[in-house]
């Protein structure tokens, strides 16, 4: 790999691409995007890419993995899933074994099995980072809550619980930085938002910026899995679903971190700024 350094002090690497997995998910577009930008190369896959990256075929690992350098790493579905450790165990082997030299690592606040998983990355011996996020804010408008959104009645398992929420956009900052400045290097940046909010908090700020009434209703955790079955999701899928709102949704992440200021040396983006981004996009247009 050739590096040049610009005048920001930001290394650019001029022929091996800086591999990203999962570019379709909501940071790594964004990470891709933004290394884009800063004309530093990339190679993001998925299991739609060519070559093909997918987590539970990793035949498939050794040609993504071909002459990379560094990568960032989401793992699908979540790394709270049991099979997420021996999955990240075996990828940063093939990783090693590949010549890649530094992995930047997504992870969750609160997930027992993701700070399993992140644990194999820092004693890899690699030179590694871990970005550990709180919810993200754009799950309102990119993800599965949209849906409640649009149709003026958000429905989950959740009461009164507070929630850092995070932007997406500086998720993929810090990574961007980690990938990108040396000094960062061997660090866990646990990044949130700036505020605690419930999700009915989320909701009325959308109602507000939308300027149309939005509900927001708690349902127990057992109808509300039962529901999701009812319309296909996998015991897998169920199984995380469970654990994301009966655990890590719980109270024990109801605190700010300091993350994004450490990393980028600013605050991270409000959720009314997001709100208002979000709604001028068209995000939440009413369904018909």
């Amino acid at each position: 790999m050739n590096n040049v350094t610009n005048i920001e002090g930001v290394i650019m690497t001029t022929e091996t691409p800086i591999l990203i997995i999962g570019k379709n998910g909501k940071t790594g577009a964004r990470v891709n995007a933004q290394l884009n930008e800063k004309g530093i190369s990339t190679l993001a896959v998925s299991r739609s890419s060519t070559p093909i990256f997918d987590w539970n075929k990793p035949k498939t690992w050794a040609c993504a993995l071909k002459g990379i350098k560094q990568a960032y790493v989401t793992y699908y579905p979540d790394l709270a899933v049991p099979s997420a450790e021996s999955n990240l165990r075996n990828f940063v082997n093939a990783a090693k074994s590949q010549g890649v030299e530094h992995l930047v690592l997504l992870s969750g606040r609160g997930e027992g099995g993701a700070i399993r998983a992140e644990n194999v990355l820092i004693n890899s011996g690699l030179r590694w980072n871990v970005v550990r996020a709180s919810w993200f804010f754009q799950n309102f408008s990119e993800a599965f809550l949209i849906e409640g959104i649009q149709q003026g009645n958000l429905v989950l398992p959740v009461g009164d619980v507070l929630e850092p929420f995070i932007d997406c956009d500086d998720i993929a900052e810090v990574v961007v930085a980690a990938l990108t400045r040396p000094e960062l290097a061997n660090q866990l940046f646990e990044v949130t938002g700036p505020q605690l909010m419930t999700f009915a908090d989320c909701v009325a700020q959308i109602s507000e910026e939308v300027g149309r009434v939005i509900t927001y209703t708690e349902v127990p955790l057992g109808s509300y899995l039962a529901q999701l079955k009812e319309i296909g999701l996998s015991d897998d899928e169920l199984w995380l679903m469970n654990e994301l709102f009966s655990k890590v949704l719980d109270g024990r992440n109801s605190q700010v971190s300091d993350g994004v200021q450490q990393a980028l040396g600013r605050a991270p983006r409000r959720f009314a700024d997001y709100a208002k981004a979000a709604h001028t996009s068209g995000a939440w247009t009413a369904a018909a």
